[in-house]
């Protein structure tokens, strides 16, 4: 079987090997979709392919639209080239359930793909028609960034900024010259709706459309209107989202699965640019979309496919709810400790009951006490599902290793929010917290890049490593402390825990537990067992 509009229309060899084919007209989708476009999404990566566009195909089995969605890409172009083109933009989604199953359908709900680079004419069109509804992004926190490390403008933005709409360079500047498009053909409304995963996804959209206006239009580069177009939210909207969907790169053992299945374009490519796609995508079965409703062109029905639209302020409450409290601090700390203890697969964690009872406590007992519940989502039954149903999945091919990734940039919200809010509670004190503590102390010796064998490691990507590493380069496993004066710099850091843990009262503890996590081989699973009682 091939991944073409061709052969997919042979459905009972589809059906034979257990795929789904689309329960709709493609050809009348794409057609609709040229004439009337409703939606475009920036960013045509794995969760782009098993969320958004798994949602379109959904309200296309139901009849409840007539149009797909439209595609882009404007960081790696080679995903469109290599991944879309030859399979006329089709795929194969594998949810990989927790009971052992899994369920196989082709996704032919992408009307079409283009690359932002050599294509804008293309999407200029689009921008300009005023049936479109929406245009979404996954395009990574990074993507919306603006200035460098340094604080100073990045070289491209700046160069985009300074020369105007006519031929951007940079990723955001395309998109604000499409914006731009959009208002100079009769400031025709849109929304435009980052589904990343960050805090208060909308305003960064914003920030970064709102600069491109208003140096454009101070450098005399667009009519003074554009940056009004851009601030009025009865014209372009900017909602704040949360998402949460595992969406891991393609996996070798669901690549073999459709080969034996009879699927011939099953092999994975990695670009130059060292993204991790295929012809098909690999995701759990679980995911939330939750979005401000804040529509000014109207919006397509996605709740009758299982997205929440609520006020701005639910939205918040949502995303604090997962990000501090419910999936990723208990993420985190099974990162840490699944590094520090050899693990290569998050599903086999959950099978020591230390660590279970260690992201039990975190999340049951020191998280939920603060937690704001939300009303349209229950904090105790997400957290329920996390540990019993979504951490455990053996099917779920995520890493430790890569959850690790920019911990010093994710403790200071995962768990720092968490203790500002005992240290501002009038009937919870923020000494009885000893989990949260714990992966604190962990983190710092995962630093070490020794695991608990005493074998050296190489630690996942994190920008603080340079700077931070080097400060317990000279600790060795058996060593006694006091460690307070080489750890200070640490322990003290703001920007890393979120609170100066001196001022906050958790110093002396963190140095106790480092101090006994690094009593010699064995001591990370010691401790993990004397402090969850298991």
């Amino acid at each position: 079987m091939r991944l073409t509009n061709q052969e997919i229309k042979n459905r009972a060899q589809w059906e034979k090997a257990g795929i789904g084919v689309p329960q709709f007209d493609r050809e009348a989708m794409i057609a609709a979709t040229e004439k009337t476009p409703e939606w475009v999404h920036f960013g045509a990566g794995n969760i782009f392919r098993a969320f958004p566009a798994a949602l379109a195909q959904n309200l296309l089995e139901k009849g409840l639209i007539k149009t797909g969605i439209v595609v882009a890409e404007g960081y790696d172009g080679e995903i469109i080239d290599k991944c879309f083109a030859p399979f006329d933009n089709l795929c194969v989604m594998v949810t990989l359930k927790s009971d052992g199953t899994t369920d196989k359908k082709v996704i032919a709900s992408i009307a079409s793909a283009y690359r932002i680079d050599r294509e804008i004419s293309a999407l200029t069109g689009i921008f300009t028609n005023p049936s479109l509804k929406m245009a979404s992004f996954t395009i990574t926190e990074k993507g919306y960034g603006l200035v460098g490390k340094d604080g100073a403008l990045l070289s491209d933005i700046a160069a985009d900024m300074k020369a105007g709409p006519k031929a951007p360079v940079s990723y955001l500047g395309k998109i604000a010259a499409l914006c731009l498009q959009r208002f100079v053909h009769g400031s025709l409304p849109l929304t435009m709706v980052s589904m990343d995963n960050c805090s208060h996804n909308g305003d960064k959209l914003f920030d970064a459309m709102d600069a491109f206006a208003k140096a454009w239009v101070d450098n005399g580069l667009a009519d003074k209107g554009f940056l009004a177009y851009v601030r009025d939210k009865n014209k372009l909207s900017f909602p704040w989202t949360m998402i949460d969907k595992i969406t891991p790169r393609p996996d070798d053992s669901v690549r073999d699965m459709l080969a034996a299945a009879g699927m011939q374009d099953v092999q994975g490519i990695v670009t130059a640019k060292n993204t991790y796609v295929a012809p098909f995508v690999n995701a759990e079965e679980a995911q939330y979309l939750v979005v401000e409703d804040v529509f000014p062109n109207g919006k397509l029905p996605l709740e009758k496919a299982g997205v929440l639209f609520t006020q701005r302020e639910v939205v918040d409450k949502v995303e604090k709810m997962k990000v501090c409290t419910c999936l990723n601090p208990l993420h985190t700390a099974l990162a840490v400790f699944g590094c520090l203890l050899g693990y290569t697969r998050i599903s086999e964690e959950l099978k020591n009951p230390g660590l279970v009872k260690l992201i039990e406590g975190i999340g049951y007992k020191e998280g939920l006490p603060v937690v704001v519940d939300p009303g349209i989502l229950s904090p105790e039954k997400f957290i329920n599902e996390v540990i019993k149903i979504r951490f455990p999945n053996p099917f779920m091919p995520d890493t430790p290793q890569r959850i690790a990734t920019d911990t010093s940039q994710k403790i200071p919200v995962r768990y720092g929010e968490t203790i500002k809010a005992y240290l501002a509670s009038k009937t919870l004190n923020v000494n009885d917290l000893k989990l949260i503590p714990l992966v604190m102390a962990a983190w710092i010796r995962y630093l070490m890049g020794i695991d608990d064998s005493g074998n050296a490691f190489t630690p996942s990507p994190d920008p603080r490593l340079a700077d931070l590493a080097p400060i317990v380069s000279g600790i060795k496993l058996g060593q006694k402390g006091p460690f307070a004066k080489i750890l200070e710099p640490i322990l003290k850091d703001e920007k890393i825990f979120g609170v100066d843990l001196y001022k906050a009262g958790l110093a002396e503890k963190v140095l106790g537990l480092f101090e006994e996590l690094i009593a010699g081989k064995g001591a990370v699973a010691s401790v993990l067992k004397k402090y969850t009682g298991v």
